[in-house]
């Protein structure tokens, strides 16, 4: 995903016709609407994917870490190959596998068949986005590039919290007989159609840059620490934590060190190295780490509180889901029309408040109705927690890539989008460790106690979050002076 000034200019890049450039637009929306919704739809499948192909309740973790956590360590190196190998040819190869993967999801015979679907899903996903922000930069003439992408960020938030919805009303339809397996089929049709109008409108010249160069030792370093981490994390209460899964977690730090000093002698590092030299950038992904660490877990706990433990439906559960999606939808366009350019930093301040409080109060509904808990008593906290969270997506991302030069905005990016998905994976790992952990022996009460510890946790982690945003200048323009 890196675009450098110099790439940005290349004479090779036919100028396209507006209209066209708004085609490919579409394509690149398409593919990256897709890659959200599978990345949250899952969420809501999981104990009916854990019902009907078995494997453990690890089973449910592995499903969605093993998405998050491919397409976030394959981002490290997709940027780069598109520079090598072309950016259209990169981005078709990429919406095709995704399209083939899915497929396979929805074909799995078993649990193990369907993680290893899903990894190839999230690194073919991996592959397909960052070439597509990289394709609409270029197409797009400077005066309509903002007007272009302005409506992107708020589509992408209310995507992922319309994945959840859409799940529980795929599984309560079960098309053909097909239960969960709809939720990845459902991507078949909407892929062939990107890749055939793909084919068509996508220039042959993406901007690439042909002095880029793949820095092979920082990929593998960073991508064997990766691995080293989640891996533990998922396995590790699952089998009793033996002493393998703690060396593991040891090699990781050794990893991620060794990465570290790596890049600092590396002709073509992995991640612009300027960029951690922006206080706003270091910081806004710490705040990434944290924020999405808690949603992801949140989102996974609700779903299997509501499901597994209070025996819910999916369709209810995706109808008790509403206000969250509805409180974060209203937040979203609102932050991204207003409040973020008007509050700056406050913006994050409300939205984390708002969202520590909201997460407070599911714990106290959860503590106070227990087994008579309704889509009503749970409505008002899902409400305060999704506007809190959607205040967060806009401003998060201004402050991140603000300051960032033409050579660092694409590596920015990506690294962006790649510590997102990566810090769900975790949250998803060790949050739902926790919660496993408290469930014990399964029973209404035991998962009750156990998403009142997680909902405690997050609140924690959002707060601990908040403390960083003072960190950040008041507004995202200023890092630019």
């Amino acid at each position: 995903m890196s675009i450098t000034q110099r790439s940005l200019q290349a004479p090779t890049t036919p100028v396209l016709p507006l209209r066209t450039a708004w085609l490919v637009l579409a394509v690149v929306v398409l593919a990256d609407l897709m890659d959200l919704i599978d990345s949250s739809i899952a969420n809501l499948a999981g104990p009916s994917i854990h019902a009907d192909l078995g494997g453990g309740q690890v089973t449910v973790q592995w499903v969605l870490s093993a998405y998050t956590a491919a397409f976030a360590l394959g981002l490290v190196a997709s940027g780069r190959l598109g520079d090598l190998l072309g950016r259209r040819r990169l981005f078709l190869l990429g919406m095709t596998g995704f399209t083939l993967a899915s497929l396979a999801c929805g074909l799995a015979p078993d649990a193990v068949f369907l993680i290893v679907a899903r990894t190839l899903q999230g690194l073919c996903g991996s592959v397909m986005i960052p070439q597509g922000l990289a394709l609409v930069k270029v197409v797009f003439p400077p005066q309509h590039l903002r007007k272009a992408l302005t409506p992107v960020g708020p589509l992408m938030g209310l995507t992922m919290v319309a994945g959840p919805i859409l799940a529980g009303w795929l599984l309560h339809l079960n098309l053909f007989g097909s239960e969960w397996r709809s939720i990845f089929l459902i991507n078949v049709p909407f892929g062939v159609v990107a890749t055939a109008l793909g084919l068509r409108v996508l220039p042959r010249h993406g901007g690439e840059d042909p002095a880029a160069r793949l820095d092979l030792t920082g990929i593998g370093l960073l991508t064997a620490a990766s691995a080293l981490l989640v891996i533990p994390l998922i396995q590790g209460r699952d089998l009793g934590w033996p002493v393998w899964t703690y060396v593991m977690m040891a090699a990781s730090v050794v990893l991620f060190a060794l990465f570290v000093v790596s890049q600092r002698h590396s002709e073509h590092p992995v991640i612009t190295p300027s960029l951690f030299r922006k206080r706003s950038f270091v910081v806004g992904l710490v705040i990434v780490a944290g924020f999405y660490a808690s949603l992801s877990a949140f989102v996974l706990v609700v779903n299997l509180l509501l499901q597994q433990g209070m025996h819910w439906s999916p369709l209810h559960t995706g109808l008790a889901l509403i206000p969250w999606a509805l409180g974060t939808a209203v937040a979203v366009l609102l932050a991204g029309a207003v409040l973020a350019e008007k509050l700056g930093r406050a913006t994050l301040h409300l939205g984390l408040s708002v969202a520590v409080a909201g997460l407070l109060a599911l714990w106290w509904s959860i503590a106070h109705w227990g087994d008579d808990l309704t889509i009503g008593k749970l409505a008002p906290a899902l409400l305060l927690t999704g506007f809190g969270s959607g205040l967060v997506f806009v401003p998060l991302v201004d402050f991140i890539i603000g300051d960032a030069t033409p050579e660092e905005v694409g590596t920015g990016a990506g690294l962006l989008n790649a510590v997102q998905q990566f810090a769900g994976a975790i949250g998803v790992a060790a949050l739902g460790t926790v919660f496993f952990a408290r469930v014990g022996h399964p029973s209404a009460h035991s998962y009750l106690a156990a998403a009142e510890l997680v909902f405690g946790i997050a609140a924690a982690l959002n707060l601990l979050t908040l403390l960083l945003v003072g960190l950040l200048p008041k507004h995202a323009q200023q890092a630019h002076g």
